[in-house]
């Protein structure tokens, strides 16, 4: 994977323009925030709340940050997740906040379908957009004025990191990183390679960790506060999906797991509770892909559920192209995820029909 970041002189000037003249920034994401999601854009606000009080101009101008729908509540510790305003909840004033924007910086998705409903009051804003992305864009980003997309970055908050101190190096208006920026970033980039353990085998990663260790980074506390937070339902949840849901197929060296709505209602599943199951199976020694199904029940009114599709594997064993062209998702070639809506059956044949088209038998 080529992991080069260069960034286009002219694309930091302008957006370094749009940030120094917008008054009201609203700042959105991808439904489903995960720790990149959270941490990209959390970024954002605390990188631009401190300028903007810096030059006393925080009484004239606004940062927002909208999510689609709710987030895990093991990242409720990270600064500024007190201040998000989920859409779903907050509709009306969300509203409000989207048509007074005169700037949108999009964060860690490139199709403003990723953000549902949101992406379309965004659209309906004509003010200038700016994408920052690590995903492979389907289409031109013809929506946005400013793009910055990598599909090689491991996380989208390296590329935020990376753009700041483009910004801060070029313009005395932004300042250096403060301790909750580089919070923010590290979530982000550790959660997106699962504490560093995939996409993650370039060095410049790790001068950017040192950095940030080095602005007041408890990366021990990070670790904790996201991966040892959790309920003893979760722990049920996954010792069932793991004993009795779990299914091998040997030939392709798969691991399939599959939660219906009924299953995660017996465990009380709350949002974020299956974050990462789908990484267990890769410890089994013969096992090189992973696939976790999860339904998510109709909504009333809505004839089909929504079916959501992890899949991760390991080495030379993309995911990526299975995910995009079966399950219109997409992702990184060994961290990838999709959607049908219809049933957790339909999700399994599609998934078995399509083995031998994109997992290597080898």
């Amino acid at each position: 994977m080529d992991n080069t970041i260069l960034l286009e002189n002219a694309s930091v000037l302008r957006l370094t323009e749009l940030l120094r003249e917008a008054k009201h920034v609203v700042i959105v994401t991808h439904m489903g925030p995960d720790g990149d999601a959270m941490g990209s854009s959390l970024a954002w606000k605390h990188y631009l709340c401190s300028a903007f009080e810096a030059g006393s101009l925080s009484a004239e101008r606004s940062v927002d940050v909208i999510v689609p729908n709710a987030f895990p509540s093991f990242f409720n510790w990270m600064p500024g997740a007190g201040e998000v305003h989920v859409y779903e909840n907050e509709t009306a004033a969300c509203d409000r906040i989207i048509e007074a924007a005169d700037l949108f910086l999009c964060t860690d998705f490139n199709d403003p379908k990723r953000i549902g409903p949101v992406g379309e009051k965004m659209l309906a804003n004509a003010c200038p957009k700016a994408v920052i992305d690590h995903h492979l864009p389907d289409k031109p980003i013809d929506w946005s004025e400013v793009v910055f997309s990598f599909p090689g970055s491991p996380s989208a908050s390296e590329i935020v990191y990376r753009i700041m101190k483009a910004i801060s190096s070029q313009s005395s208006f932004f300042g250096s990183l403060s301790c909750e920026e580089a919070t923010c970033i590290y979530t982000g980039m550790m959660t997106d390679t699962g504490n560093f353990s995939f996409n993650s085998n370039h060095p410049e990663m790790y001068e950017i960790v040192a950095e940030l260790v080095r602005a007041g980074v408890d990366k021990d506390a990070v670790y904790n506060a996201v991966f040892n937070q959790h309920s003893e339902n979760r722990m049920r949840l996954w010792g069932y999906a793991l004993y009795r849901k779990m299914k091998i197929y040997p030939e392709y060296h798969a691991a399939l797991m599959v939660l219906d709505a009924d299953e995660l209602d017996k465990y009380k599943y709350q949002v974020g509770d299956t974050e990462g199951l789908v990484n267990m199976p890769l410890q089994i020694s013969d096992v090189y892909y992973s696939v976790f199904i999860r339904e998510e029940r109709a909504k009333p009114g809505t004839p089909h559920s929504r079916i959501r599709l992890s899949f991760r594997s390991q080495g030379d064993r993309p995911v990526n192209m299975f995910a995009h062209e079966i399950f219109r998702g997409g992702g990184h070639a060994n961290a990838s995820g999709g959607e049908l809506y219809g049933t957790v059956g339909q999700a399994v044949r599609m998934f078995e029909r399509n083995m031998g088209k994109y997992l290597k038998r080898d």
